[in-house]
Parts: structure tokens; sequence; C-alpha cells
């Protein structure tokens, strides 16, 4: 019995080492010459690629690469070996906007990307979509519709998720009509008082969620909810199933009708969590903060453009903002309504879009907001982040992180949890 605990010990020991995998042997990257990746419009922007081997340069490796204005290149080849590993490439841009280089090397039968995203002059990107002259008539009107629905709530207490300084519950409330919910994970101080609050909106998908029980145990009452109408606790599958089946796709779903677009349920849903927030009698009556990314950014721009209750929000590599810019050969914010088929755009689509774009609630906005994205996002472009940046309201802040695609480097999230914690008058 001694030598199979001994034995069992052991195995338990390695089994972390075996579970780990980080990274690749084979890496592509591509270097700018400016070490911030930006530049002027008009200025040669040079790059250099290696691609290694356990960190050597490997020979006579085939790529192919293409080059140009972000998501439009104007250069693809394929199939070019580099005999040392090594390619220089120069690229320029006579206006602003972003210029990327992307190499994927051929080795063994396994593809492996690198790519490299320089800015031109992005302070001046200009955002293409217009704005509907009855844009805030619609959606005072569908705010005040909406509220003529309370919110009844309901609130169930989650045991195995509470701490000693955190009681964790499951919630739910009225959204647009009697019987339509909006369900969240709400994480309350057990310390009796009053505090400021954050309200957590979800980035694209269809999961559960756990709630965020550590700005909460810092003196903050927060508030993570999902955008499906469904209950946010159920298993994994449940979920899997439903974003392959009713829920596929569901961001497109009647984007040609703007009082029918899946969408207004879900930014209707927002603004009423912050009236479910703002109804507890815990909350201090003066500090809201609204935070997400990609599409939960974008939510973070809504809420912060329609709610004057809002006064911070921190919006990362927001997504849904300028969808009409591939209609002028410029990169659009995903789900990228009009890019992939030019030659049969739905005008009514078209029209409907601009009161579902991030940009057109940004330019609305007042409170405090920290922006952050990544040049090398194939997801979300720097063109589309960029230019909603130039145009939002109030007094704004930007951390770009240059080489991060649509994921967060873990710098960038404590730099960005730092700020939310500081706008709430909380102190690590």
């Amino acid at each position: 019995m001694k030598k199979t605990i001994i034995l069992l010990l052991a195995f338990m020991a390695i089994l972390p080492v075996f579970a780990q995998i980080r990274g690749n042997n084979i890496r592509v990257t591509v270097t700018p010459d400016h070490k911030d990746w930006n530049y002027k419009t008009g200025d040669t922007a040079s790059f250099v690629v290696n691609v290694l081997k356990s960190g050597t340069l490997l020979d006579n490796v085939k790529v192919d690469y293409e080059a140009g204005p972000v998501m439009y290149p104007d250069v693809t080849k394929k199939g070019v070996t580099l005999k040392e590993g090594i390619m220089k490439w120069s690229g320029k841009m006579t206006t602003s906007g972003f210029y990327r280089l992307k190499v994927t090397a051929h080795v063994d039968g396994k593809d492996y990307d690198g790519l490299c995203t320089a800015s031109f002059s992005p302070e001046k990107i200009q955002p293409t979509t217009e704005c509907p002259k009855d844009f805030d008539e619609f959606w005072n009107n569908a705010i005040k519709e909406a509220r003529n629905t309370p919110l009844e709530p309901t609130k169930e207490l989650l045991p195995e998720r509470c701490t000693k300084d955190v009681n964790v519950y499951q919630v739910s409330f009225q959204n647009v009509r009697w019987g339509s919910r909006t369900y969240g994970i709400l994480c309350m101080p057990t310390k009796s008082g009053k505090y400021p609050a954050l309200l957590r909106v979800p980035g694209a998908g269809v999961r559960p969620y756990q709630g965020d029980v550590y700005t909460a145990s810092k003196g903050a009452i927060t508030l993570e909810i999902g955008i499906h109408g469904i209950p946010v606790t159920m298993q994994q599958d449940f979920y899997d199933r439903l974003a392959q089946g009713a829920l596929f796709c569901y961001w497109d779903f009647n984007m040609n009708n703007r009082d029918q677009s899946y969408y207004k349920r879900v930014f209707l849903g927002s603004i009423r969590a912050i009236d479910y927030i703002a109804s507890l009698p815990e909350w201090n009556g003066t500090s809201l903060g609204v935070t997400g990314s990609s599409q939960g950014g974008m939510l973070s721009l809504v809420c912060a453009g329609l709610d004057k209750r809002v006064t911070f929000y921190g919006a990362v590599h927001a997504a849904l903002c300028d969808h009409t810019a591939s209609l002028k050969g410029i990169a659009c914010g995903w789900p990228h309504y009009f890019y992939y088929d030019k030659k049969n755009i739905d005008q009514k689509k078209v029209e409907t879009s601009r009161y579902y774009d991030g940009v057109n609630f940004a330019r609305r906005i007042t409170a405090n907001g920290w922006f952050s994205f990544g040049y090398n996002d194939e997801v979300v472009p720097p063109t589309s982040a960029y230019g909603t940046y130039n145009v939002t309201g109030g007094n704004k802040e930007l951390h770009p992180y240059p080489e991060t695609g649509h994921f967060w480097y873990q710098e960038q999230w404590d730099e960005w949890e730092t700020w939310l914690l500081n706008q709430m008058g909380i102190h690590n």
C-alpha cells in the first residue's frame, strides 16, 4: 500500500509537466523598424521576417505572404523560398490607416503564421458610417417602451461560488417585454454598505458566466450578464448546442430591420441591467461603470452613449464598429457585414447597420473611457478601433498593445483592471 501511494504521488507530481504545451518550435516573426509600430503618412515602413526553428533561422523554407492595407492587401505571393530564413519588406501609405504584412511558412506539412501591422497617422482616421437623423429618437423611444415592462427581478444565491467576502447570485430581470428576461451573475460584498458598481458585458458567443468575484472582493457590486435571455449557470454543452443550433450566427438575425434586429434586445437588455443595478439599495448612486471586450467593448460604448448614469467604461478591441467601411474599401469591424459579398448589398441592411454601429454611440459619450486594442487583430481591425476612438466624446485614454491580436497580454489585463478599480475609488 505504501509503495502504491508513493507511485500515485509521483504520478501526480509529474502530471502538470505533461499537461503544459507552450507555443511552437517553429515561429515566424515580423518586425518593423519603428519600435512603436507608428509612422506618418508618406513614410516607408521596413519589415524583417525571420522563420525560426528552435530559435535559429530555418534554411530553404517556403512561405506565402500578403501585404497592403488591412483587409485589402495589394500584394500576394505564394511559394517563395527563403534560403536563409530571412525576408525584408517595405511598404507605405499615403492616407491614414494600417498596413499589414502577413507571412505563412510551410514546414513539414504544417502552416505557421506571423504578421506585423504598422500604423500611418492613425489619429487622422475617421469612420465612414453615417448617423441617422432619428438615431436619438429611435433609441430613446425603445428604452422608454422597454421600461414600460417592470423589472420584476429574481435572485438565487449560489452557495458554492460564495466566499467570506462576497455573496454570489444568479439574477434575472425583464427586458423588452413581459417574459423576455436577461440573466446574469451578481456579486455583492458581504459587508453592509454603499458601493460603486461595475457591469460586465460579454463578447460574442453563447456561454455560461462565473461573475466577477475578484472586483467585488475589493469593494464593488459587479454584475456580469448574458445577452441571450437564458440562464447563465447551465453546463457547457447546453450552450454549445444553442451556438450551433438556434443561435448560430445570431449577430446577423434580422439585420435588415431596425425594429427586429437581434441586437435591439441585446442593447436594451444592457440598459435594463443598469436599471437593475440602480435599483439595488447597496449601490452608492454615484459610480457606475461598464466594461467588456470585442462585442462587449461595443456594448460598453452603447451603454455609455445611451445612459448618463454610466460614469466610466472600458472598451477593449471593440467590435461592431464602422460597418459600412468595407463599402469604401476600408477595413470594417466584426462581423464584417458587407465585406464578403460586395455584389449583393442589401440597402435595408446598410440603413439598419447605422442604428447598431458602435461609432454612433461613441460619438455621444461624455463619461471617462479606457480604450485598448492590438494592431495585429484580424477579427477587429485596428482601422475601425482607432477610428472609433478618434470620434469618441468625453475624457478618454488610449492604451494600444500593437503585437496583440484578438486576445490580451497579461500587462494589458492588469492595466485595465487597475484603471477600473481607480475609477471606483478602489486601490490595490
